[in-house]
């Protein structure tokens, strides 16, 4: 039997740390019987910073007229690419700004080029960017699922969600995409069997019923549609950002995660955050839920740009999940293991 609201909520507000955690990693052996730990090697591939959106909580967005704003030439994304492979990697997350110059055929484009060339998953894109291609278009969101599926991309990440609460969007980023539009997306992604996967940023000045709210929202979607493969959790990096403040606790964080496990019980793989939290709290996340450790990213630039950065190879990777007692193992996209440590 799911939780409710009100149970979330409570258990969110008023549970021990250490009850949920036990509580979570329980429905995790549940669903991932075993000790198999997952992480995918791939690279994050920013096309461009220029961004109209100009979110408060952004540090790697620059206007067009910023003298180190930049579009990366096709033949830069290739070599990143190529490299990428070189070093094992079997996925690229393609994602930027919302670049006012450039349109639905530079996106096709690139996707086709790639797919020309590489035998690599494009799990790229957020529903920002997708909704804003519509828009630029004058097409149905649907419409250019379609044609960008076509072209060769694979799958959506969650990019793009922070809170789905209106009023928490419209005081930390105004211009960006609400809550429905970020549904709309996904759900139409899922319609053309394009999975996705769901995320959430704590700690912008949300209550925790906004948190069991954004929860709510995922999980009806996911009854409806089944397309979510997995939930990750970050937290605010607030360096270098309009927003500013405080990060959230790693305790606030565990808290959070073991809730995304138990609230939303129809999404199969929940992911541990190292990027933003670090390696050690990224290893107790295995016990408070997670049964990935999402990405060894070859390449991050966003969490970076506002003053956070966490070093991962796949021998730390693979010896931080051995010292917490889970065995290690190379995951691609669709989370079919491809490697065994």
């Amino acid at each position: 039997m799911s939780l409710t609201e009100k149970e979330g909520l409570e258990l969110l507000c008023h549970g021990d740390l250490l009850a949920l955690g036990k509580m979570a990693d329980i429905e995790r052996q549940k669903k991932h019987p075993g000790k198999t730990v997952t992480f995918i090697i791939d690279r994050n591939i920013n096309y461009s910073n220029i961004c109209v959106n100009e979110c408060k909580f952004c540090a790697f967005f620059k206007r067009q007229d910023d003298k180190d704003a930049y579009v990366l030439s096709k033949q830069t994304i290739l070599d990143k690419i190529q490299e990428t492979i070189d070093a094992g990697g079997t996925q690229v997350m393609i994602q930027g700004g919302l670049h006012p110059e450039l349109d639905l055929a530079y996106y096709v484009d690139m996707l086709s080029t790639i797919k020309e060339k590489f035998d690599i998953r494009i799990h790229s894109f957020t529903a920002t960017e997708v909704l804003y291609m519509a828009q630029q278009a004058g097409r149905s969101v649907l419409d250019t699922l379609k044609e960008l599926q076509a072209a060769g991309l694979d799958s959506l990440p969650g990019g793009g969600a922070e809170i789905l609460v209106d009023r928490i969007r419209q005081r930390v980023s105004p211009k960006k995409i609400m809550t429905d539009d970020w549904l709309h997306v996904m759900e139409c992604a899922h319609q053309i069997g394009m999975e996705s996967t769901a995320t959430m940023v704590i700690g912008m000045g949300e209550t925790m019923a906004d948190r069991i709210e954004h929860m709510e929202k995922v999980r009806a979607l996911q009854e409806k549609t089944g397309g979510f493969r997995a939930f990750i959790t970050w937290t605010f990096q607030p360096g270098n950002t309009q927003l500013g403040g405080e990060k959230t606790s790693s305790w606030d964080y565990l808290k959070t995660l073991s809730m995304t496990r138990l609230y939303m019980d129809n999404i199969s793989h929940i992911q541990g955050s190292w990027v933003t939290q670090g390696q050690n709290i990224g290893q107790v996340t295995l016990a408070f839920g997670a049964n990935d450790l999402g990405s060894i990213m070859l390449e991050e630039n966003v969490v970076r740009a506002a003053g956070t950065a966490y070093q991962m190879s796949i021998d730390k990777m693979v010896n931080m999940i051995r010292a917490a007692g889970y065995e290690a193992a190379q995951r691609d996209t669709e989370y079919n293991i491809i490697r065994r440590f």
